[in-house]
């Protein structure tokens, strides 16, 4: 099973390297003259490195496929992809008010 801790660190680690490998082909593609759309370049980079990194993850560490862990592969595609768009900052913001507005739930019901 993946925890939270860790599929934010990849995240972390996937949103780095696509910042990086999208600028490393963006200057690759204007030294050839070619034309390229940034975001849709973004995604699809954000999209690749996140399959590596989340099934890399999985067979380095043992981990068993399994729905749940397949689940938390595709999540991670999503974040990626959604990262690569809008920003990790924005994303990582979005996640800590779902976390604050469920533990407050919590609270509430007790």
């Amino acid at each position: 099973m993946i925890d939270l801790p860790i599929f934010l660190m990849g995240l972390l680690v996937v949103s780095t390297l696509t910042g990086l490998v999208t600028e490393a082909i963006k200057k690759m593609l204007d030294e050839h003259n070619k034309t390229y759309h940034s975001n849709t370049l973004a995604g699809i980079v954000a999209t690749i490195l996140s399959i590596a990194v989340g099934i890399g993850y999985l067979l380095l560490m043992n981990i068993v496929f399994t729905t749940q862990t397949i689940i938390c592969v595709i999540a991670l595609v999503f974040m990626s992809w959604l990262c690569a768009m809008v920003g990790y900052d924005k994303v990582i913001q979005a996640i800590n008010q779902f976390k604050t507005i469920r533990k407050n739930g919590e609270d509430n019901e007790q």
